[in-house]
Protein backbone atom coordinates (compact mmCIF):
# COMPACT_ATOMS: atom_id res chain seq x y z
CA UNK A 1 0.00 0.00 0.00
CA UNK A 2 1.98 3.14 -1.18
CA UNK A 3 -0.16 5.31 0.49
CA UNK A 4 1.12 4.18 3.77
CA UNK A 5 4.46 6.22 4.26
CA UNK A 6 5.69 3.34 6.39
CA UNK A 7 8.80 1.21 5.02
CA UNK A 8 8.90 -2.35 4.45
CA UNK A 9 10.79 -3.09 7.62
CA UNK A 10 9.02 -0.60 9.77
CA UNK A 11 5.48 -2.44 8.70
CA UNK A 12 7.53 -6.12 9.71
CA UNK A 13 8.24 -4.54 12.81
CA UNK A 14 4.61 -3.03 13.42
CA UNK A 15 2.74 -6.38 12.70
CA UNK A 16 5.31 -8.05 14.45
CA UNK A 17 4.86 -6.86 17.77
CA UNK A 18 0.65 -7.19 17.56
CA UNK A 19 0.99 -10.51 16.85
CA UNK A 20 0.36 -11.06 12.89
CA UNK A 21 2.32 -12.19 9.43
CA UNK A 22 1.03 -9.51 7.06
CA UNK A 23 -1.48 -6.50 6.45
CA UNK A 24 -4.15 -8.99 5.07
CA UNK A 25 -4.53 -10.33 8.73
CA UNK A 26 -6.04 -7.73 10.27
CA UNK A 27 -9.20 -7.51 7.75
CA UNK A 28 -9.87 -11.66 8.19
CA UNK A 29 -13.41 -10.97 9.61
CA UNK A 30 -14.03 -9.42 6.22
CA UNK A 31 -15.94 -12.45 4.25
CA UNK A 32 -14.00 -13.64 1.09
CA UNK A 33 -16.46 -13.04 -1.48
CA UNK A 34 -16.38 -9.09 -0.57
CA UNK A 35 -12.82 -8.58 -1.52
CA UNK A 36 -11.92 -6.40 -3.82
CA UNK A 37 -9.23 -8.68 -5.74
CA UNK A 38 -8.20 -5.86 -7.61
CA UNK A 39 -5.58 -3.04 -6.68
CA UNK A 40 -7.91 0.26 -6.28
CA UNK A 41 -8.23 2.61 -9.03
CA UNK A 42 -6.05 5.61 -8.11
CA UNK A 43 -3.61 6.94 -10.21
CA UNK A 44 -0.02 7.25 -8.83
CA UNK A 45 1.84 10.29 -7.73
CA UNK A 46 1.49 13.55 -9.28
CA UNK A 47 3.75 16.91 -9.14
CA UNK A 48 2.27 20.18 -7.41
CA UNK A 49 1.83 21.56 -11.03
CA UNK A 50 0.10 18.22 -12.05
CA UNK A 51 -2.37 18.04 -8.88
CA UNK A 52 -3.56 21.93 -8.86
CA UNK A 53 -4.65 21.55 -12.64
CA UNK A 54 -6.06 17.86 -11.86
CA UNK A 55 -8.26 19.55 -9.60
CA UNK A 56 -9.25 22.42 -10.66
CA UNK A 57 -10.97 20.36 -14.24
CA UNK A 58 -12.79 18.28 -11.59
CA UNK A 59 -13.70 21.67 -9.68
CA UNK A 60 -14.85 23.35 -13.22
CA UNK A 61 -17.51 20.69 -13.78
CA UNK A 62 -19.95 21.71 -10.95
CA UNK A 63 -21.73 25.22 -12.30
CA UNK A 64 -22.28 27.93 -9.84
CA UNK A 65 -24.89 30.72 -9.33
CA UNK A 66 -22.38 33.17 -10.81
CA UNK A 67 -22.66 31.37 -13.85
CA UNK A 68 -26.78 30.17 -14.07
CA UNK A 69 -29.75 31.37 -12.52
CA UNK A 70 -30.97 29.87 -10.17
CA UNK A 71 -34.94 29.15 -8.45
CA UNK A 72 -33.85 26.09 -6.47
CA UNK A 73 -34.37 27.13 -2.64
CA UNK A 74 -35.72 24.50 -0.44
CA UNK A 75 -33.58 25.53 2.90
CA UNK A 76 -30.38 26.68 1.10
CA UNK A 77 -30.92 30.60 -0.61
CA UNK A 78 -28.76 32.61 -2.55
CA UNK A 79 -28.33 36.08 -1.10
CA UNK A 80 -26.23 38.79 -1.58
CA UNK A 81 -23.56 38.78 0.63
CA UNK A 82 -21.72 42.15 1.07
CA UNK A 83 -17.91 41.78 0.08
CA UNK A 84 -16.57 43.05 3.29
CA UNK A 85 -17.87 39.89 5.51
CA UNK A 86 -15.11 37.21 3.44
CA UNK A 87 -12.86 39.96 3.60
CA UNK A 88 -13.02 40.08 7.57
CA UNK A 89 -13.45 36.82 7.83
CA UNK A 90 -10.05 36.25 6.46
CA UNK A 91 -8.89 38.16 9.15
CA UNK A 92 -6.28 34.91 11.20
CA UNK A 93 -7.86 35.88 14.51
CA UNK A 94 -11.36 34.93 13.26
CA UNK A 95 -10.60 32.82 10.29
CA UNK A 96 -10.35 29.50 13.16
CA UNK A 97 -13.18 30.77 15.43
CA UNK A 98 -13.81 28.29 17.94
CA UNK A 99 -15.53 28.01 20.64
CA UNK A 100 -12.69 29.16 22.99
CA UNK A 101 -11.72 26.70 26.03
CA UNK A 102 -9.36 29.31 27.63
CA UNK A 103 -11.80 32.74 27.68
CA UNK A 104 -9.61 34.97 30.02
CA UNK A 105 -7.54 34.86 26.75
CA UNK A 106 -10.33 34.82 24.27
CA UNK A 107 -12.28 37.91 24.71
CA UNK A 108 -12.69 39.32 21.18
CA UNK A 109 -14.25 35.41 19.90
CA UNK A 110 -16.70 35.48 23.17
CA UNK A 111 -17.63 39.01 22.18
CA UNK A 112 -18.42 38.14 18.45
CA UNK A 113 -20.44 35.12 20.04
CA UNK A 114 -22.36 37.25 22.74
CA UNK A 115 -23.46 39.69 19.74
CA UNK A 116 -24.57 36.74 17.72
CA UNK A 117 -26.80 35.46 20.81
CA UNK A 118 -28.03 38.70 20.82
CA UNK A 119 -28.89 39.46 17.22
CA UNK A 120 -31.02 36.15 17.08
CA UNK A 121 -33.18 37.08 20.55
CA UNK A 122 -33.63 40.66 18.70
CA UNK A 123 -34.78 38.91 15.48
CA UNK A 124 -36.94 36.42 17.08
CA UNK A 125 -38.22 37.61 20.33
CA UNK A 126 -36.37 34.94 22.09
CA UNK A 127 -34.87 36.20 25.79
CA UNK A 128 -31.43 33.59 25.14
CA UNK A 129 -30.17 32.20 22.66
CA UNK A 130 -26.77 29.82 22.02
CA UNK A 131 -23.54 29.97 20.52
CA UNK A 132 -24.87 28.58 17.74
CA UNK A 133 -25.60 24.76 16.34
CA UNK A 134 -24.22 22.56 13.36
CA UNK A 135 -27.45 23.50 10.98
CA UNK A 136 -31.12 24.28 11.31
CA UNK A 137 -32.27 20.10 10.89
CA UNK A 138 -30.14 19.21 14.49
CA UNK A 139 -30.75 22.60 15.73
CA UNK A 140 -34.81 21.41 15.27
CA UNK A 141 -33.90 18.09 16.79
CA UNK A 142 -32.34 19.11 19.89
CA UNK A 143 -35.41 21.62 20.12
CA UNK A 144 -37.80 18.72 20.14
CA UNK A 145 -35.53 17.03 23.02
CA UNK A 146 -35.79 20.29 24.65
CA UNK A 147 -39.49 19.81 25.03
CA UNK A 148 -40.04 16.70 26.26
CA UNK A 149 -37.25 17.56 29.23
CA UNK A 150 -39.09 20.23 30.05
CA UNK A 151 -42.71 18.81 29.97
CA UNK A 152 -40.99 14.82 31.37
CA UNK A 153 -43.43 13.45 28.08
CA UNK A 154 -42.14 11.63 25.06
CA UNK A 155 -44.15 12.48 22.19
CA UNK A 156 -43.79 15.34 19.81
CA UNK A 157 -46.02 16.27 16.78
CA UNK A 158 -44.66 17.59 13.56
CA UNK A 159 -46.45 18.98 10.86
CA UNK A 160 -45.73 17.44 7.29
CA UNK A 161 -45.33 20.87 6.23
CA UNK A 162 -41.73 21.01 8.03
CA UNK A 163 -38.81 19.96 5.50
CA UNK A 164 -38.93 16.87 4.96
CA UNK A 165 -35.09 16.30 5.14
CA UNK A 166 -35.37 18.33 9.03
CA UNK A 167 -38.17 15.29 9.32
CA UNK A 168 -36.09 13.20 8.54
CA UNK A 169 -33.25 13.66 10.63
CA UNK A 170 -36.09 13.76 13.81
CA UNK A 171 -36.62 10.46 12.58
CA UNK A 172 -33.05 9.30 13.56
CA UNK A 173 -32.33 11.28 16.62
CA UNK A 174 -35.37 11.08 18.29
CA UNK A 175 -36.95 7.18 18.62
CA UNK A 176 -33.66 6.26 20.24
CA UNK A 177 -34.22 8.39 23.47
CA UNK A 178 -37.46 6.79 23.72
CA UNK A 179 -39.11 9.68 21.65
CA UNK A 180 -42.12 9.07 19.57
CA UNK A 181 -42.99 11.13 16.66
CA UNK A 182 -46.50 11.51 14.99
CA UNK A 183 -46.63 13.36 11.64
CA UNK A 184 -50.18 15.87 11.85
CA UNK A 185 -51.02 16.63 7.54
CA UNK A 186 -52.00 19.95 5.81
CA UNK A 187 -54.31 21.32 3.83
CA UNK A 188 -54.34 23.70 0.87
CA UNK A 189 -50.42 24.10 1.51
CA UNK A 190 -50.46 24.75 5.07
CA UNK A 191 -51.17 22.86 8.44
CA UNK A 192 -54.74 21.52 8.70
CA UNK A 193 -55.92 22.93 12.01
CA UNK A 194 -58.38 19.99 12.25
CA UNK A 195 -55.97 17.33 12.01
CA UNK A 196 -54.09 18.86 14.53
CA UNK A 197 -56.99 19.33 17.18
CA UNK A 198 -57.18 15.46 16.83
CA UNK A 199 -54.07 14.10 17.71
CA UNK A 200 -53.59 16.98 20.19
CA UNK A 201 -53.26 15.62 23.96
CA UNK A 202 -52.26 15.85 27.48
CA UNK A 203 -49.27 13.60 26.27
CA UNK A 204 -47.60 15.79 24.28
CA UNK A 205 -44.20 17.25 24.76
CA UNK A 206 -43.75 19.53 22.02
CA UNK A 207 -45.53 20.90 18.75
CA UNK A 208 -42.83 21.20 15.46
CA UNK A 209 -43.91 23.82 12.93
CA UNK A 210 -42.36 25.77 10.28
CA UNK A 211 -43.07 29.05 9.40
CA UNK A 212 -42.78 29.94 6.50
CA UNK A 213 -42.93 26.86 5.81
CA UNK A 214 -41.86 23.88 3.45
CA UNK A 215 -44.16 25.19 0.71
CA UNK A 216 -42.96 28.65 1.55
CA UNK A 217 -46.72 29.19 2.70
CA UNK A 218 -47.19 31.17 5.96
CA UNK A 219 -48.87 29.44 8.58
CA UNK A 220 -51.43 30.44 10.81
CA UNK A 221 -48.76 31.06 14.10
CA UNK A 222 -51.07 32.33 16.33
CA UNK A 223 -53.78 29.80 16.62
CA UNK A 224 -51.34 26.63 16.17
CA UNK A 225 -49.84 28.18 19.66
CA UNK A 226 -52.68 28.61 21.43
CA UNK A 227 -54.11 25.02 20.49
CA UNK A 228 -50.70 23.45 21.95
CA UNK A 229 -50.60 25.13 25.01
CA UNK A 230 -53.85 24.34 26.14
CA UNK A 231 -52.75 21.35 26.18
CA UNK A 232 -49.94 22.18 28.27
CA UNK A 233 -47.59 21.64 25.18
CA UNK A 234 -44.53 23.68 23.64
CA UNK A 235 -44.43 25.27 20.27
CA UNK A 236 -40.87 24.69 18.20
CA UNK A 237 -41.19 27.24 15.65
CA UNK A 238 -38.82 26.86 12.82
CA UNK A 239 -37.94 29.84 10.75
CA UNK A 240 -36.14 31.26 7.70
CA UNK A 241 -34.62 34.85 9.42
CA UNK A 242 -34.47 36.70 6.21
CA UNK A 243 -38.64 36.42 6.61
CA UNK A 244 -38.66 37.71 9.99
CA UNK A 245 -37.64 41.33 8.35
CA UNK A 246 -41.77 41.29 7.68
CA UNK A 247 -43.62 38.84 9.62
CA UNK A 248 -44.04 38.76 13.41
CA UNK A 249 -41.27 37.51 15.66
CA UNK A 250 -41.90 33.92 17.09
CA UNK A 251 -41.72 35.43 20.41
CA UNK A 252 -44.52 37.96 19.63
CA UNK A 253 -46.56 34.55 18.92
CA UNK A 254 -46.24 33.11 21.78
CA UNK A 255 -43.29 30.25 20.79
CA UNK A 256 -41.42 28.74 23.53
CA UNK A 257 -37.95 27.46 21.51
CA UNK A 258 -37.04 29.03 18.00
CA UNK A 259 -34.83 27.57 16.07
CA UNK A 260 -33.58 28.10 11.97
CA UNK A 261 -30.87 27.40 9.17
CA UNK A 262 -28.73 30.58 9.61
CA UNK A 263 -27.50 30.12 6.16
CA UNK A 264 -29.18 32.88 4.41
CA UNK A 265 -27.21 35.77 6.08
CA UNK A 266 -23.26 36.09 5.56
CA UNK A 267 -22.93 32.37 4.46
CA UNK A 268 -23.12 31.48 0.63
CA UNK A 269 -24.36 28.09 -0.78
CA UNK A 270 -21.10 26.50 -1.01
CA UNK A 271 -22.64 23.27 -2.24
CA UNK A 272 -24.35 22.47 0.75
CA UNK A 273 -22.33 24.18 3.31
CA UNK A 274 -20.86 24.37 6.30
CA UNK A 275 -23.71 25.86 7.42
CA UNK A 276 -25.16 27.07 10.96
CA UNK A 277 -28.13 26.40 12.69
CA UNK A 278 -29.53 28.94 15.91
CA UNK A 279 -31.75 27.86 18.67
CA UNK A 280 -33.40 30.61 21.16
CA UNK A 281 -35.77 29.99 23.97
CA UNK A 282 -37.22 31.64 26.88
CA UNK A 283 -35.74 32.43 30.23
CA UNK A 284 -37.03 29.39 31.78
CA UNK A 285 -36.40 26.74 29.44
CA UNK A 286 -32.15 28.39 29.35
CA UNK A 287 -30.95 25.36 31.58
CA UNK A 288 -31.79 22.84 29.25
CA UNK A 289 -30.37 24.05 26.17
CA UNK A 290 -28.10 22.39 24.02
CA UNK A 291 -24.45 23.31 23.36
CA UNK A 292 -23.15 26.59 25.73
CA UNK A 293 -24.15 30.20 26.19
CA UNK A 294 -21.91 32.96 25.95
CA UNK A 295 -22.00 35.94 29.11
CA UNK A 296 -21.42 38.99 30.41
CA UNK A 297 -19.20 39.20 33.66
CA UNK A 298 -16.92 41.58 35.89
CA UNK A 299 -13.92 40.75 37.54
CA UNK A 300 -12.56 41.29 41.26
CA UNK A 301 -12.16 44.59 40.04
CA UNK A 302 -15.00 45.55 38.44
CA UNK A 303 -13.93 45.49 34.50
CA UNK A 304 -16.54 43.72 31.97
CA UNK A 305 -15.62 40.60 30.75
CA UNK A 306 -17.02 37.65 28.75
CA UNK A 307 -17.57 34.31 29.39
CA UNK A 308 -19.21 30.61 28.94
CA UNK A 309 -21.82 31.18 31.35
CA UNK A 310 -23.35 27.61 30.57
CA UNK A 311 -21.75 24.72 28.68
CA UNK A 312 -24.91 21.45 29.51
CA UNK A 313 -22.79 18.95 27.13
CA UNK A 314 -21.30 15.79 28.51
CA UNK A 315 -17.86 17.14 27.97
CA UNK A 316 -18.09 19.48 30.96
CA UNK A 317 -20.63 18.20 33.53
CA UNK A 318 -21.81 14.33 34.26
CA UNK A 319 -23.18 12.55 31.59
CA UNK A 320 -26.27 11.53 32.79
CA UNK A 321 -26.68 15.28 33.35
CA UNK A 322 -25.96 16.68 29.91
CA UNK A 323 -28.78 17.74 27.42
CA UNK A 324 -26.86 16.98 24.49
CA UNK A 325 -23.78 15.68 23.09
CA UNK A 326 -23.71 18.64 20.79
CA UNK A 327 -20.01 19.67 20.87
CA UNK A 328 -19.31 22.28 18.30
CA UNK A 329 -20.73 25.51 17.45
CA UNK A 330 -20.00 27.27 14.03
CA UNK A 331 -18.47 30.26 15.55
CA UNK A 332 -17.05 31.33 11.78
CA UNK A 333 -20.29 30.79 10.20
CA UNK A 334 -22.06 32.78 13.25
CA UNK A 335 -19.92 35.44 12.60
CA UNK A 336 -20.45 35.80 9.34
CA UNK A 337 -24.37 35.65 9.81
CA UNK A 338 -23.51 38.47 12.67
CA UNK A 339 -21.57 41.03 10.51
CA UNK A 340 -24.32 40.72 7.78
CA UNK A 341 -27.02 40.70 9.99
CA UNK A 342 -25.51 43.97 11.47
CA UNK A 343 -24.83 46.13 8.36
CA UNK A 344 -28.44 45.66 7.42
CA UNK A 345 -29.71 46.72 10.74
CA UNK A 346 -33.88 47.04 11.50
CA UNK A 347 -34.49 49.02 8.49
CA UNK A 348 -31.80 46.48 5.88
CA UNK A 349 -33.59 43.50 7.45
CA UNK A 350 -37.25 44.75 6.93
CA UNK A 351 -36.10 45.85 3.34
CA UNK A 352 -34.51 42.91 2.19
CA UNK A 353 -37.74 40.80 3.56
CA UNK A 354 -39.90 43.23 1.20
CA UNK A 355 -37.86 42.89 -2.02
CA UNK A 356 -37.67 39.35 -1.76
CA UNK A 357 -41.85 39.06 -1.21
CA UNK A 358 -42.45 41.76 -4.31
CA UNK A 359 -39.68 39.50 -6.76
CA UNK A 360 -41.36 36.02 -5.49
CA UNK A 361 -44.59 37.13 -6.16
CA UNK A 362 -44.23 38.83 -9.40
CA UNK A 363 -42.84 35.59 -10.64
CA UNK A 364 -45.35 33.80 -9.37
CA UNK A 365 -48.26 35.67 -10.68
CA UNK A 366 -46.49 36.14 -14.07
CA UNK A 367 -45.75 32.07 -14.23
CA UNK A 368 -49.37 31.63 -13.20
CA UNK A 369 -50.91 33.05 -16.76
CA UNK A 370 -48.59 30.40 -18.25
CA UNK A 371 -51.06 27.82 -20.35
CA UNK A 372 -50.55 24.59 -18.62
CA UNK A 373 -49.22 26.20 -15.04
CA UNK A 374 -50.55 27.35 -12.09
CA UNK A 375 -50.00 28.27 -8.37
CA UNK A 376 -50.98 25.63 -6.36
CA UNK A 377 -52.36 27.12 -3.22
CA UNK A 378 -53.45 30.45 -2.72
CA UNK A 379 -52.63 31.58 0.79
CA UNK A 380 -50.13 34.32 1.47
CA UNK A 381 -46.66 32.84 0.76
CA UNK A 382 -43.11 34.61 1.61
CA UNK A 383 -40.04 33.90 -0.86
CA UNK A 384 -40.84 30.75 -2.20
CA UNK A 385 -44.04 29.06 -3.87
CA UNK A 386 -45.49 26.17 -5.19
CA UNK A 387 -46.57 25.62 -9.38
CA UNK A 388 -48.58 22.98 -10.66
CA UNK A 389 -47.43 21.89 -14.49
CA UNK A 390 -48.98 19.80 -16.79
CA UNK A 391 -45.65 18.84 -18.09
CA UNK A 392 -42.81 16.73 -16.04
CA UNK A 393 -41.09 18.44 -13.85
CA UNK A 394 -37.67 16.78 -14.80
CA UNK A 395 -38.50 17.76 -18.49
CA UNK A 396 -39.34 21.43 -17.39
CA UNK A 397 -36.10 21.56 -15.18
CA UNK A 398 -33.62 20.22 -18.64
CA UNK A 399 -35.08 22.68 -20.80
CA UNK A 400 -34.64 25.67 -18.14
CA UNK A 401 -30.99 23.81 -17.78
CA UNK A 402 -30.00 24.22 -21.38
CA UNK A 403 -30.85 28.40 -20.73
CA UNK A 404 -28.36 28.08 -17.86
CA UNK A 405 -31.56 28.37 -15.45
CA UNK A 406 -31.78 25.94 -12.87
CA UNK A 407 -35.43 25.47 -12.29
CA UNK A 408 -37.79 24.60 -9.18
CA UNK A 409 -37.50 21.93 -6.87
CA UNK A 410 -39.79 18.35 -8.00
CA UNK A 411 -41.77 17.98 -5.27
CA UNK A 412 -42.72 14.73 -5.75
CA UNK A 413 -39.97 13.53 -4.40
CA UNK A 414 -40.93 14.17 -0.97
CA UNK A 415 -44.55 14.38 -1.38
CA UNK A 416 -45.58 11.65 -3.92
CA UNK A 417 -49.30 13.51 -4.10
CA UNK A 418 -47.55 17.01 -5.44
CA UNK A 419 -46.21 14.85 -8.66
CA UNK A 420 -46.28 17.82 -11.53
CA UNK A 421 -45.22 20.62 -8.70
CA UNK A 422 -42.08 22.76 -8.46
CA UNK A 423 -40.85 24.52 -5.55
CA UNK A 424 -39.72 27.77 -7.31
CA UNK A 425 -37.57 30.87 -4.68
CA UNK A 426 -36.98 34.03 -5.64
CA UNK A 427 -35.08 35.88 -4.02
CA UNK A 428 -33.74 39.63 -4.03
CA UNK A 429 -30.55 38.63 -5.94
CA UNK A 430 -33.15 38.21 -9.29
CA UNK A 431 -34.05 41.61 -11.19
CA UNK A 432 -36.82 41.15 -13.26
CA UNK A 433 -34.93 40.90 -16.13
CA UNK A 434 -34.01 37.47 -14.85
CA UNK A 435 -37.66 37.25 -13.56
CA UNK A 436 -38.83 37.82 -17.25
CA UNK A 437 -36.51 35.69 -18.98
CA UNK A 438 -37.39 32.89 -16.51
CA UNK A 439 -41.01 33.66 -17.60
CA UNK A 440 -40.37 33.81 -21.23
CA UNK A 441 -38.40 30.39 -21.25
CA UNK A 442 -41.38 28.44 -19.17
CA UNK A 443 -43.76 29.87 -21.78
CA UNK A 444 -41.57 28.35 -24.25
CA UNK A 445 -41.23 25.39 -23.12
CA UNK A 446 -45.52 25.02 -22.09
Amino acid sequence: MNFVPNTDNQQERLLARIGVKSVADLFVDIPEEVHLKRPLAIRGGMSEQELVKHVSGLANQNKTVEEYSSYLGAGAYEHFIPSFVDQLLLRSEFYTAYTPYQPEISQGTLQAIYEYQTLVCELTGMDAANASMYEGASALAEAALMSCDATRRKKVLVLQTVHPEYREVLKTYLPSRGVEIVEVPYAEGVTDMSALEKVLREDIAGVLVQNPNFFGNIEKADEIVELVHAQGALVIMAVNPISLGMLKSPGESGADIVVGEGQALGNPLNFGGPYLGFLATRDKYVRRMPGRIVGVATDKEGRKGFVLTLQAREQHIRREKATSNICSNEALCALAFTMHLSALGKKGIHELAYLNLQNAHYAAREIAKIPGMSLAFSGPFFHEFVIETKLEPAKVNALLLEAQIIGGLDLARFYPELDHHLLFCVTETKCKADIDQLIARLGEIQ
